[in-house]
């Protein structure tokens, strides 16, 4: 069995699509689901081993990936990995800016090391990826960037570096997509919120063992999402259909992100997960609550 999308299996076909953080989480199923389709995936990341597991995976199932390794952080690998791509394959249809990453720290303990690196994870290379594309391909040519943010609009407490860093992205995403409209760009941006993915196993402490298992109960939908609930929204702004849609940011968190705290949040059911990807797994912090119960 193979990625079950909802989108027809030839939507992508004859296209180049760039995801970065392919290795793992939230892009290794988005670029799963877009060779699925027919897409030539480009995944990136900082380890070549990462990389190669997933393209075997893809590879297996009958589709097309490639790897190379890159430190969005580095605006010169970055300039490079683009080149390479266009060197390689002649073109690059769409950009997924998947990677990031944070730790958790209240404000008053994130060294100033600490916040530039967030930044510069998050935000920097963000806008350099960005950049490059347009420049080196999407300026004459078109195409579409899908960016990642969060859940920062109460703030991200225990998280304030990361928050800023990803409404930067928001604000980014908006700028891009009013520039680049003369190029036939849309720039877009998703805002997942807890979503079941193998980045909660690299928590530890406090977090995973009481924040995560109790995350779905201050969701209105009672229940995290899914990484195919995510990459089903990229796919969209990828795709032809979302021909007219740019400058949006898509939140995909349940609506955990809307009312105050001061309405209670009942009971919930009729919800189901969509889960499309065949690969999918429990990260480890979870099954230990299941464990448990």
């Amino acid at each position: 069995m193979g990625y079950q999308s909802i989108f027809r299996n030839d939507a992508f076909a004859g296209k180049v699509v760039i995801v970065t953080g392919g290795g793992s989480g939230i892009g290794r199923c988005t670029a799963h689901e877009l060779a699925s389709l027919g897409a030539q995936v480009v995944i990136t990341g900082r380890k070549i081993e990462k990389l190669e597991k997933v393209i075997a995976e893809i590879t297996e199932d009958g589709g097309h990936a490639h790897g190379i390794v890159c430190d969005n952080r580095e605006e010169v690998q970055v300039k490079n990995m683009i080149a390479e791509v266009i060197e390689k394959f002649g073109r690059i249809d769409g950009l997924v800016n998947n990677a990031g990453g944070q730790f958790p720290s209240t404000l008053e303990s994130i060294s100033a090391n600490g916040f530039d690196a967030v930044i510069r994870n998050n935000l920097h290379s963000t806008f350099y990826l960005m950049r490059e594309a347009y420049n080196q391909w999407m300026a004459k040519n078109g195409g579409a960037i899908v960016n990642m943010a969060a859940d920062m609009w109460g703030g991200m407490p225990g998280m304030g570096h990361s928050g800023a860093a990803r409404s930067g992205v928001d604000n980014l995403t908006k700028t891009a997509a009013v520039e680049w409209g003369k190029s036939g760009v849309r720039v877009n941006c998703v805002a997942p919120g807890w979503i079941i993915s193998s980045g909660m196993d690299t928590y530890s402490g406090p977090v995973a063992e009481f924040i995560i298992p109790n995350l779905s109960s201050n969701v209105p939908l009672q229940r995290m999402g899914t990484e195919s609930e995510v990459s089903s929204a990229i796919v969209y702004l990828l795709s032809d259909a979302a021909n007219f849609v740019s400058g949006m940011t898509v939140r995909i968190d349940g609506a955990a992100s809307q009312g105050t705290r001061v309405f209670p949040l009942s009971s919930a059911e009729n919800s189901e997960s969509y889960n499309g990807f065949h690969r999918a797994f429990i990260p480890d912090v979870l099954k230990k609550k299941d464990e448990k119960n």
